[in-house]
């Protein structure tokens, strides 16, 4: 039988030198990316926060390398990257041996990093494009909701709280008249009649008008009833109506909001695990990417993406300058106030609008009914109805959007519906058909139709697939982000903001190992926007012909020059 022979136990033995943690990182390890990128970036905001004097703190580069590498892996929690770092070499790599506690980690991450945070992800993206490997000329947006930590059942209703805001002004009321009423009766000189109240009454004004009240009761004779209502009214009514007030001040324009976060809107989510269409309070997140990397993010309450869009756009163009030259969108995004947001700053729309691709059914273009399918006159202003006579305008008049964007609507009538053989299957109103007409609306779309059908239009189409939407994906199911942990905008901000670096870092990570090469991590960032030049990115898509093996196959020497493989 053959000697079994073991390794030597090395636990105990001691070394002469000291062990070095730079042999335990692989050349190519993401880490060694995020510690490249944090020493590029200038984070003098950052410091300047810190007031001085006492003991020592940790730097804050050490600390944002930290928690971006932590993002990186899916390490969310200030405890879990406590614990990270005294466990993970990677991180006793990064950190220089430093071993912040969760405290300390969780401080700088919600308060250190408080409107700093966009401007490090700015400047991780324009180094992006300074290498070439992102242009900034196009955009791939669409949103998600993201569910708030806040608790699921703590909902404040914009219905119900005006409902029992103004029954109670009516009560309070009431009371108001009863007392006075009391106080006339009581006084022996009589007194003037009050002037006649409206319905609704402030609760600085109820303020006011119990210390009036309180002035008269001094002058009569005191009724017990009665000072018990006016106390009741100062100890119970007044608090509630400012209980209201408070209500509907902190919703503004929104229907509801949570009582643990109140930037928190009440959303109808995806996931929805009781299957009844529950509502979540939560964030309408916003991203705008390219070649999958994140170049935008933007946070809004509003449910619906329509109103987002305007807002989103001009957050890029505050991070790089400029607006981006091509926006590509889905349906949720084609409104008149988008499209002539687009077309006043330059932006070329590839945004489809609701009826995009209903249009091509053989229903919708036999349909009747519809507006699109009749026949106009441009130059002499009429439309021809499906029998054949002409629709004349009768006026116009202007629409206010539920956002509060003003445009004209033109209104057409028929001449004569009364012996059509069609009449009542073309419309059904009474009398005359009368059509209501958008003109710009219609001519937006049909400017967009044509970038949409043309042959860039069809690959920014199928590219948008692949672009937001995969994103979407990594960050909710890869990542598992799906629920943030901070509360209130601001603070949410900080948190999309890591995400989006995370991601772009990963992104980042994975093209250079698949390009085999490690140009980044020594400062030769342009050969990375090179390559992808050269494959001209085609190898990413599926819907185009896989390239050649001869084709992305590469030489390099020692200077990283490209040579073609024979």
């Amino acid at each position: 039988m053959a000697k079994v022979v073991f390794k030597s136990d090395l636990q105990k033995q001691p070394s002469l030198f000291p062990i070095s943690f730079e042999g335990f990182i692989p050349e190519k390890h993401p880490v060694r990316l995020v510690n490249t990128i944090v020493d590029k970036i200038d984070i003098s905001d950052i410091i300047s926060c810190y007031k001085g004097g006492g003991t020592s703190s940790y730097h804050p580069r050490i600390l944002l390398k930290i928690i971006i590498f932590a993002y990186l892996n899916n390490i969310f929690s200030s405890r879990k990257i406590e614990k990270a770092t005294k466990e993970n070499v990677h991180y006793i790599w990064l950190s220089g041996q430093s071993y912040p506690d969760h405290n300390t980690i969780n401080n700088f991450r919600s308060s250190k990093l408080k409107g700093k945070i966009e401007d490090i992800f700015t400047q991780v993206v324009t180094m992006l494009h300074e290498s070439k490997i992102i242009s900034l000329t196009e955009v791939f947006t669409d949103g998600t909701k993201m569910e708030s930590v806040a608790n699921r059942y703590t909902f404040v209703w914009k219905g119900s709280v005006e409902k029992y805001k103004e029954k109670l002004e009516k009560k309070i009321q009431v009371v108001i008249k009863e007392i006075e009423k009391a106080i006339e009766e009581d006084n022996s000189k009589g007194t003037e009649d009050s002037a006649p109240t409206s319905t609704s009454i402030s609760s600085s004004e109820l303020d006011k008008k119990i210390d009036e009240l309180n002035q008269k009761l001094a002058q009569v004779k005191k009724s017990k009833r009665v000072v018990q209502k006016v106390e009741k009214l100062k100890k119970e009514s007044l608090p509630k109506l400012q209980e209201y007030e408070g209500h509907l001040k902190e919703m503004g324009e929104r229907k509801s909001y949570s009582k643990t976060d109140k930037d928190a809107t009440f959303m109808r989510m995806k996931e929805d695990h009781m299957k009844n269409g529950q509502l979540k309070p939560a964030y309408n997140l916003q991203l705008s990417t390219e070649k999958n990397f994140i170049t935008n993010f933007s946070i809004h309450q509003r449910p619906g993406d329509t109103a987002t869009f305007k807002q989103h756009m001009q957050s890029y163009k505050e991070k790089y300058g400029h607006y981006p030259q091509v926006a590509v969108a889905d349906s949720g995004y084609g409104s008149l106030e988008n499209y002539e947001f687009m077309d006043q700053n330059g932006i070329k729309s590839y945004v489809k609008y609701n009826w995009f691709h209903k249009e091509e059914s053989k229903k919708f273009k036999t349909d009747i009914t519809r507006i699109e399918n009749l026949y106009y006159n441009e130059q002499c202003d009429y439309f021809i109805c499906p029998i054949g006579q002409k629709m004349l305008p009768i006026g116009e008049y202007v629409r206010r959007s539920e956002l509060g964007h003003e445009y004209t609507v033109n209104r057409y009538q028929a001449g004569n519906c009364t012996k059509c053989p069609l009449n009542g299957a073309c419309h059904k109103q009474k009398g005359n058909r009368i059509i209501e007409v958008n003109k710009k609306l219609i001519f937006y779309k049909k400017k967009s139709k044509q970038n949409l059908i043309s042959k860039e239009g069809k690959e920014l189409r199928g590219r948008r697939c692949t672009e937001v939407e995969q994103t979407f994906g990594q960050i909710k199911w890869n990542k598992g982000f799906k629920r943030f942990l901070l509360r209130g905008i601001p603070k949410i901000t900080i948190e999309v903001a890591l995400i989006a670096l995370a991601h772009n870092v990963q992104k980042l990570s994975t093209l250079i190992n698949f390009s085999n090469l490690s140009a980044f991590c020594t400062n030769k960032l342009t050969i990375i926007g090179k390559l992808l030049n050269f494959m001209k990115i085609k190898i990413q898509y599926p819907r185009s012909k896989k390239l050649k093996s001869k084709q992305i196959l590469f030489l390099f020497n020692h200077d990283y020059k490209i040579k073609k493989a024979a």
